[in-house]
């Protein structure tokens, strides 16, 4: 039997198998636990900028959703350095996080604090989206808060200074999506692609 791949989920949460990327749930992959938050009780306790606690070049993937907003904005080269000396040759990090240029759009239709979506937390509101979940923040979760943000330009370009090979950008709903290589890969990305929501 081969041995699992490791996916280091980053800014995990609680435990929840549901917040795993679907590309990883095929069975061959095995999920290593970070965040800030040791009331979540992950595997590792880092942040994002000193994952001093794992190895370099050894995970194969790096799963973010909605995390890299929460640093503020001169922390976040740290951070994707991070991410690369983690990573295997070969490796890539699959991230989501909210689109500032969507958000803008029904700020200035002046829908600021109109929910735009419904999450499992509840609605989602421009301003949730651009300052960190404001019921979350209300009872006391600082983490929640948001300290920047990127349009698909700002991302990619992000990633390419961090030193990635090679960042795929997407833009879907209300979330960018980005896939980044330590080296160019070939495409078509194929399950990596998000699906539209």
């Amino acid at each position: 039997m081969s041995e699992l791949k490791v996916v280091l989920h980053v800014g995990c949460g609680r435990k929840n198998a549901r917040k795993l990327h679907h590309v990883f749930h095929d069975g061959g992959w095995r999920e290593l636990r970070l965040d800030i938050d040791p009331a979540v009780a992950p595997d590792i306790v880092a942040s994002l900028t000193d994952m001093s606690a794992v190895e370099g070049a050894s995970v194969d993937a790096i799963w973010s959703s909605h995390n890299l907003e929460h640093l503020p904005a001169h922390d976040v080269p740290t951070a994707l350095a991070e991410f690369r000396r983690v990573l295997k040759p070969g490796g890539f990090a699959l991230l989501t996080l909210p689109d500032l240029q969507r958000i803008a759009e029904l700020i200035a239709e002046d829908k600021p604090d109109i929910p735009a979506y419904t999450s499992p937390s509840g609605p989602i509101t421009p301003l949730d989206m651009v300052y960190g979940h404001g019921r979350a923040l209300a009872l006391g979760n600082t983490f929640m808060a948001h300290r920047t943000g990127f349009t698909a330009r700002t991302l990619g370009e992000a990633l390419v200074r961090a030193g990635f090979g090679q960042a795929d950008v997407w833009r879907r709903g209300f979330d960018l999506w980005a896939v980044a290589f330590l080296h160019a890969h070939p495409r078509p990305l194929g399950p990596l692609v998000p699906a539209a929501v």
